[in-house]
């Protein structure tokens, strides 16, 4: 296996860093659940490591509490919410001693929730990316779970919620009605009782209720991140979507029960890109040549080549043709830098023999299998900018 550091160096010197996997996203969930009580951990090498709740509880500074909700802000970044916590009142107070969070690698919602809701790096839970590899060589989807087969089957490690009821600890998920029995649910968050709700505040009321007895309480809110992709988040429409979700954590924390411990984290944070950087693989024959396959997502691409094909030869000549706009490496070198933590064996073929990693704001597209309105995205991420992988961690005891 390749030595780390030529790696990590390269990434240093594009403005990307290694992700951290032991401040990290994977330890909220944890530490939230041996709060609430529950012995609950996670896997973190292939040889039988392991994290325990009370580790990630004890690196968060958590106290006990018999109720506990953790609110995951789809796409609010710690740079992008310090940045415009003028629309965030109810945040605004706590961020300055907001702590930064890792992210997954890639830095995106499927890998991101895996994290968070297994406590294992993409390399163990097989959450690669926005698309990935099937096991039958197809292109499927990790968010709208297209493509793929049984969710318990592609993501294997137990999720901390399904841990965490086995204890007989009332578990709760609240979020949109169509995320009730969806592939990606079960495959990182199965285990609690989902409830489904639309309306932002009905959300966070739906999360008190069901902490009117002791328990833990996971509530998603995605408007961020919908509006950032489509807008941008520098944005005055990204503005007015964070101070709605504010609103909501501030009714949030008026009708939690006394007592309850709420701790407020994102899935990743975002890049409004440049047009000037944008590559578009169909338009460039050299770069698809050998290339069998190209999956992930704009700031994060794998390249899957053809039978006999050398990945070295194909990241070197994307390497030569992005120049500063990409750091490219081979899977021997991702994996070998422990950029998605131990690899199971499964998981191996599903990510890419390359992977392409955007640096500013450039990103890869490819119209023959990104739909028309994916292409015209302005806020995106993936790579391994701090403004991708920087995510905020707040707790409090109302």
């Amino acid at each position: 296996m390749p030595p780390a550091a030529p790696v990590l160096d390269r990434l240093a010197h594009a403005g990307l860093r290694a992700p951290d996997h032991e401040l990290s996203l994977g330890a909220v969930l944890l530490a939230a659940a041996d709060a609430a009580g529950a012995d609950v951990g996670a896997r973190t090498t292939l040889d039988g490591g392991r994290r325990t709740g009370a580790d990630a509880r004890a690196l968060l500074r958590l106290p006990r509490a018999e109720r506990v909700v953790v609110v995951l802000v789809d796409g609010l970044g710690l740079a992008q919410v310090s940045e415009r916590r003028g629309h965030a009142p109810t945040l605004r107070p706590f961020l300055d001693g907001a702590r930064a969070l890792c992210s997954a690698f890639p830095s995106t919602t499927a890998s991101s929730l895996g994290l968070l809701g297994t406590g294992c790096a993409p390399g163990l839970t097989g959450m690669v990316g926005y698309t990935a590899r099937a096991t039958d060589g197809r292109l499927g989807n990790l968010v709208s779970w297209t493509g793929l087969g049984d969710p318990a089957d592609v993501q294997r490690e137990p999720t901390v919620l399904e841990q965490a009821a086995a204890t007989g600890l009332p578990v709760t998920s609240v979020g949109l009605r169509r995320f009730d029995g969806s592939g990606l649910t079960r495959a990182v968050l199965r285990g609690a009782r989902h409830v489904g709700v639309d309306d932002l505040g009905a959300r966070a009321d739906a999360a008190a209720r069901a902490l009117r007895k002791p328990g833990l309480v996971y509530l998603y809110f995605g408007e961020v991140d919908k509006v950032g992709h489509h807008e941008g988040w520098t944005s005055d429409a990204w503005g007015d979507a964070l101070a709605d979700v504010d609103r909501a954590l501030g009714r949030l924390l008026r009708v939690v029960p006394r007592g309850t411990l709420v701790l407020v984290t994102a899935d990743h944070g975002m890049v409004d890109v440049d047009p000037a950087h944008r590559h578009d693989v169909s338009a460039a024959p050299h770069l698809t040549d050998g290339v069998a396959l190209v999956a992930g997502e704009p700031r994060m691409t794998h390249l899957h080549v053809a039978d006999g094909v050398s990945p070295e030869a194909v990241a070197d000549r994307w390497q030569d043709t992005l120049g500063d706009d990409a750091v490219v490496l081979t899977r021997s070198e991702a994996v070998g830098a422990g950029l998605l933590g131990a690899v199971a064996p499964h998981v191996e073929p599903t990510i890419g023999d390359v992977l392409v990693l955007a640096t500013g704001r450039a990103t890869v597209v490819d119209p023959r299998s990104q739909s028309a309105a994916s292409l015209e995205l302005r806020g995106v991420h993936g790579s391994l900018t701090h403004a991708e992988t920087d995510v905020p961690f707040i707790a409090l005891t109302v």
